[in-house]
């Protein structure tokens, strides 16, 4: 299969070709690798691909579907390509970005100042769902909350890159990108030996080492990983990065407060459980402290965790800065807090809680993406321009019921990347649109990991990429500043 049929069109950005036949210069290796193919063969080795996944298990669970929980998470075989110097950038941003994040919620839940000040309103706090009156005065290891940040960025038309949403709770996706990249090391070995890609697999280790960070008093701290269980949506991803990190997976009925501290219980009674890489939400950790309800958590956890006894990662009350109304005052928390102009714009959001701006909003919703303010994965949400009339109806109801849950954006040119598709007239190379979600962690620094999860819109003309929408994944290739790294 070639690419000289291959249409990037007008209007989008292509993160492989500058125009037809045009390749960008960095993606020239792998489009001269491919045309290098004999006929049928790229083909076989996307079936090979994802027939290695499937063996691997790399799958995620949907809830409510009834086609079954568990699915295979389409892979595309067709890379993404990022050059070293776009990535110097990002890199910079992310970190200037977390940094800030990380500022505000140590502030929110002690002095409040950027409150005081008048930066943020106060009532759009005390309204958050994600603020955790029980966190304020907590002082976690380093006064560092959000150790584990997946940013969703995305670049428009003009190929300007832009912060999408910060996932500062629970981010997920880091295991498909470390199985994807083993995947395609296998189908394009001798690209990673000549093109200078950066490598991801030690991932795991840096996530170890962020967490040991947090307990740097201890000589041999117990690790665990803490999963809501097999019926999670990302519970392949909570199993494969316990295993890859070799620390225990454990559920919340495997551990209990005996002592002052949270221990496991194991076929030779309790053990100490020091540092919690926890994948459940807040509100669900400790049913004394949060949700009653909770059959998840562990009674008592919290306050374990409060007196110093424990670390968590990421720190409880993170949720408040995930929250899509506390995004739109990123760019003044970095001024406020550093002192800087923001590297990495957001993406101009109305907020529906602002008359002002819900009075545009409700005018022009047949232009605009309109987002609850804690919804996640696609939900939740209005594409205007694909919704009916009917549709539109409904969710101007629910704005004005509601206008502090939800913000407005305008619909975005997302970029592009060739996709190999079979829409039923046979396979053929189409310009499929993407996302992409880097992971950085901070431990003793902020470490941001080279490439991320690129989430393709496999659905023809769609702008959504989340996998319970219909989306897939793509490998991404940073390449290196020095083909010889």
């Amino acid at each position: 299969m070639r690419f000289d049929a291959y249409d990037p069109g007008e209007g989008f950005y292509d993160e492989l070709f500058l125009g037809r036949n045009q390749p960008r210069p960095e993606a020239i290796p792998l489009i001269e690798r491919i045309h290098s193919l004999e006929e049928g063969e790229l083909q076989q080795r996307q079936a090979a691909a994802q027939a290695a996944l499937f063996q691997m298990g790399v799958t995620f669970n949907v809830y409510g579907d009834s086609q079954g929980t568990e699915r295979i998470f389409p892979f595309d075989i067709i890379p993404r390509i990022v050059s070293a110097s776009e990535w110097q950038r990002l890199e910079k941003g992310l970190k200037q970005r977390i940094h800030a994040l990380n500022l505000f919620i140590d502030d929110v839940y002690h002095d409040q100042k950027i409150l005081k000040d008048g930066v943020i309103p106060a009532e759009l706090i005390e309204t958050a769902k994600g603020f955790l009156r029980p966190c304020v005065g907590l002082n976690p290891p380093g006064r560092i909350w959000c150790h584990v940040t997946g940013t969703d960025l995305v670049r428009d038309r003009d190929g300007t890159w832009y912060v999408l949403e910060d996932n500062l709770r629970c981010p997920s996706g880091i295991s498909y990108v470390l199985e994807n990249r083993r995947v395609m090391k296998s189908t394009f070995p001798s690209l990673f030996n000549t093109m200078g890609i950066r490598p991801v697999d030690d991932y795991p280790s840096h996530l170890l080492d962020t967490l040991l960070n947090l307990v740097p008093h201890l000589a041999n701290p117990t690790v665990v990983v803490l999963t809501p269980g097999i019926y999670n949506s990302a519970y392949f991803e909570h199993s494969f990065l316990a295993q890859q990190m070799g620390v225990e997976l454990v559920e919340g009925r495997d551990l209990v407060v005996a002592d002052g501290y949270l221990q496991m219980r194991t076929t030779k009674g309790l053990q100490r459980v020091d540092v919690i890489y926890r994948r459940i939400d807040d509100d669900f950790i400790d049913p004394l402290a949060f949700r009653p309800d909770s059959l998840l958590g562990v009674p008592g956890l919290f306050e374990v965790y409060r007196s110093g006894r424990l670390a968590i990662a990421n720190a409880l009350g993170t949720g408040v800065a995930d929250d899509k109304v506390i995004y739109a005052y990123v760019p003044q928390m970095i001024r406020y807090y550093l002192g800087e102009e923001a590297i990495l714009p957001n993406v101009p959001t109305y907020l529906c809680w602002d008359p002002k701006d819900q009075a545009y909003v409700l005018e022009n919703l047949d232009k605009l993406v309109v987002k609850a303010a804690n919804e996640s994965g696609g939900y939740g949400m209005l594409m205007g321009s694909q919704a009916t009339p009917e549709e539109r109806a409904a969710f101007a109801e629910k704005i004005r019921a509601q206008p502090r849950n939800y913000i407005a954006q305008p619909t975005l040119c997302l970029s592009r990347v060739p996709t190999l598709v079979d829409r039923g007239e046979g396979p053929r190379l189409e310009p499929c649109h993407v996302d992409l979600r880097p992971y950085i962690l901070y431990g003793k620094e902020i470490y941001v990991h080279p490439g991320g999860l690129t989430r393709v819109a496999l659905k023809k003309g769609s702008l959504v990429v989340n996998s319970s929408q219909g989306g897939g994944s793509k490998d991404t290739w940073v390449l290196c500043a020095d083909p010889g790294c």
